[in-house]
């Protein structure tokens, strides 16, 4: 299924960079606790995110070339 429809790996990509975005805002805003937790998971989310986004776009341009 990936291989067929590599939008689903953006789509992921895309959700996980913006969770690492709006967890540092939510712990600025003090709506959330900053933790060491939140702050890896914020990262490590935004980082997996950027990761799978490129994936994602590769397989998509991949299979989509003239």
């Amino acid at each position: 299924m990936i291989e067929k429809d590599p939008r689903l790996i953006f789509v992921i990509g895309f959700a996980l960079v913006l969770l690492g975005a709006v967890i540092p805002w939510l712990m600025v805003l003090h709506v959330v606790k900053s933790t060491f937790f939140l702050n890896f998971l914020a990262a490590g989310a935004s980082t997996a995110g950027l990761i799978l986004g490129v994936i994602g776009t590769a397989y998509y341009v991949r299979l989509h070339k003239r």
